[in-house]
């Protein structure tokens, strides 16, 4: 089913520069997309790749606009925008609800009628099951867990006891939630565990990528805040908690009873070090490692992370310690020469 594009501008809130009618009958990238497809540029700097494009019309940013030759649709945030066309053009089948006959679900067990219960999924005994949950595959939910209304569980996800997952979120194949965090007391040459009794919390519209993992605490719980976004192989360790609306992005880390503020960005492979508190706002740059806490708004980047203006000058006075190793070593010979003709 096509969409012309006055009708798409009208739904984004943007506005048409060439032809409102034109009919687009799906979205595609630069590279693929043909004469009825939508094209998308989400920076200018992607001004010529789009003019070359075999795309019908295009979806650009402000900033972007005026491409030749192309019928466009121009809305402030093009990358938004997109992600409301495909919502638009790939809409989600919802799927059946009922409980799949190879289900094992526990006694005491509160299931809404309208929830999804896939093939070989496990619910243990005193756990509750939203309006609309959906349990795919192999999902593994222990006894006195939670799942919150709308929550989408992937394949081969598992819950520990009494975790709880909250509205809306989802959580891709193979993560793991309420697994027991790393606790062990060295006693007489020994790694004694030292049990872990809390709990983790997943508040709505989390979303946890795939194979990552939440500790559950040692007595209080572990939590993640409300519309947080959780890339794929990240760990959260024990008793830490994570504020609303931060993003946590591949192979990072935080270790146990850390706490990140409200809008934290971790980027990728960064690690945190336990006991500590980042403030709301705090970004902290790829393959950084944090060692300290961090005031609120800061960016910092760097082994350990540093205040990342101050990381930029290092890094531009290590790339020049060749040429001033090279030019010390020029006038230490300098001096000798001028010693020995004394």
């Amino acid at each position: 089913m096509g969409h012309r594009l006055g009708e798409l501008a009208e739904r984004l809130g943007g506005r048409v520069e060439g032809d409102s009618s034109f009919e687009v009958r799906g979205v595609s990238t630069l590279e693929a997309a043909g004469p009825a497809d939508l094209g998308f540029v989400t920076h200018g700097r992607y001004r010529r790749q789009a003019a070359a494009s075999r795309a019908g019309a295009l979806l650009v940013p402000t900033v972007a606009a005026g491409v030749e030759g192309k019928s466009l649709l121009v809305v402030e945030d093009a990358y938004y925008g997109l992600a409301r066309l495909l919502e638009l053009f790939h809409p989600e089948s919802p799927p059946e609800a009922g409980i799949h006959p190879t289900a094992v679900v526990a006694s005491g067990v509160v299931i809404d009628p309208t929830a999804t219960v896939g093939p070989y999924v496990v619910v243990g005994e005193g756990s509750r099951i939203g309006p609309s949950a959906v349990l795919e595959a192999h999902v593994v939910v222990g006894r006195d867990c939670t799942v919150g209304e709308r929550a989408h569980l992937h394949p081969h996800v598992t819950l520990y006891a009494r975790s709880e997952i909250g509205a809306g979120a989802v959580l891709h194949a193979g993560s793991v939630v309420g697994s027991d965090g790393f606790g062990f007391a060295q006693h007489e040459g020994h790694h004694y565990k030292v049990p872990q009794v809390g709990r983790a919390v997943l508040e709505a519209e989390v979303e946890l990528g795939a194979n990552s993992t939440v500790d559950r605490a040692l007595l209080d719980e572990t939590r993640i805040g409300a519309g947080s976004k959780v890339d794929n192989l990240v760990q959260i360790g024990h008793n830490v908690r994570i504020g609303r609306g931060c993003l946590l992005i591949s192979q990072s880390g935080v270790a146990g009873s850390t706490k990140l503020g409200d809008g934290v960005i971790l980027a990728g492979q960064v690690g945190v070090s336990g006991h500590l508190e980042l403030g709301d706002g705090v970004r902290v740059a790829a393959k950084s490692a944090v060692f300290k806490d961090v005031a609120a708004g800061r960016q910092v980047a760097g082994i350990p992370a540093v205040e990342a203006g101050a990381w930029r000058r290092r890094q531009v006075a290590l790339g020049r310690l060749e040429d001033l190793r090279k030019r010390l070593g020029a006038l230490e010979r300098a001096l000798e020469r001028e010693d020995e003709s004394e």
